[in-house]
């Protein structure tokens, strides 16, 4: 530890992201990327961009990219914001919305950069924990939870990580109805493979933000780029916030590369429909064997090879045997030794061909 550190960096315990091992023989499901390539159109417009468009700075505002998006979910421009990936999106977010305010209200078993965020900004958090059945206790959120100061705002993942499970957008607006004096922030990194998208609420409730990313459906996460959604004063909000920090966050590439990403809609249906597709039969093949799984909405699921006395009877290892046991044979998911999530794996849906390595693997440890 650094002599030279704040007591603010000594103290935080910083996210910590899955591994990144790479080589021709790593079946890599641990970090939800897309199997799939990005749209031939993205490619072919990267290798348009002109030397010239790399000597200058970039748009500051990213205006094309954001009418692109504007018209695409049918809003205006000044109701969508860009950023490098939707985690910066995030702590933009936390900064201008819920510094300096009551507790922020998430669920207990989340998004684990939302308590990183509340450390480094100094936010109370306010963690709810989930139903029985590992879905959002939406119900639980707002005043009934509210601590004796109040609540600064409520943030949640849609579908959430890492069960996978999503809401309605019916529980949605009953949520938005009950809380229409603090920020309700819905991160839908995950939402493109199922879940009922909140954009589409946001003329009705002016405190409503929706964050989404290319990374995941659009199969971008090594360009880094994100967008929010919300009423114009909350996007001139994290404008504001985004530019006592960086003007510049959104580089020329990427800027290209979405737009060709929104306009091949094609493409981008092709690919969700086939993570589906392997979604259903990757669910299926894991109850066969006696795994618990979540009903995911999501490019991952959340399975559990059962409790002691199942695994005991069935003769098989825990999660945490399972992880170790797969990631030496360098098939890559994900594993938190933490109380809630320890019999637990995620595992991202790949494509056909690396599942049918990840159930060979599997299958020889039951």
């Amino acid at each position: 530890m650094s002599e030279y550190w704040t007591d603010l960096v000594k103290s935080l315990t910083p996210y910590v992201p899955g591994a990144q091992r790479t080589g021709t023989d790593v079946v890599k499901l641990n970090t939800n990327e897309n199997p799939y390539p990005p749209s031939p159109r993205v490619m072919q417009a990267i290798h348009s961009v002109q030397s010239d468009s790399l000597r200058r700075y970039p748009d500051p505002d990213s205006t094309q990219l954001r009418a692109t998006l504007a018209e695409y979910h049918g809003l205006a421009i000044d109701q969508v914001f860009t950023g490098n990936g939707s985690d910066e999106i995030l702590a933009l977010a936390f900064m201008a919305f819920f510094k300096g305010k009551p507790a922020l209200q998430f669920p207990q078993i989340s998004y684990s950069f939302y308590p990183v965020y509340c450390d480094l900004l100094g936010i109370t958090p306010n963690k709810i924990p989930l139903n029985a059945d590992y879905t959002i206790a939406l119900d639980k959120f707002g005043a009934a939870s509210a601590t004796a100061e109040g609540y600064g705002g409520i943030v949640f993942p849609n579908p959430n990580a890492p069960t996978g499970i999503a809401v309605s957008l019916a529980q949605i607006k009953a949520l938005l109805e009950e809380n229409l004096s603090q920020v309700v922030l819905i991160d839908e990194a995950y939402a493109d493979f199922g879940a009922e998208s909140a954009i589409s609420l946001i003329n009705n409730y002016p405190n409503l933000v929706v964050t989404r990313t290319f990374s995941k459906g659009r199969s971008l996460a090594g360009l880094r780029l994100g967008a929010a959604f919300a009423s114009s004063p909350l996007i001139e909000g994290l404008v504001r916030t985004k530019d006592s920090f960086n003007s510049y966050p959104v580089d020329a590439v990427a800027q290209t590369a979405g737009i060709a990403s929104i306009q091949d809609e094609s493409y981008y249906q092709q690919t969700i429909s086939k993570i589906c597709h392997t979604r259903a039969q990757t669910i299926k093949r894991l109850d066969s064997l006696g795994y618990r799984v979540l009903p995911s909405q999501a490019n991952f699921i959340f399975a559990s090879p059962g409790d002691a006395n199942e695994r005991n009877n069935g003769n098989r290892n825990g999660a945490a045997e399972i992880f170790k046991a797969l990631d030496e044979q360098n098939i890559l998911i994900r594993y938190w030794n933490k109380p809630g999530l320890d019999n637990w794996l995620r595992i991202t849906i790949g494509t056909d061909d690396q599942m049918e390595q990840f159930f060979k693997a599997l299958s020889a440890l039951n």
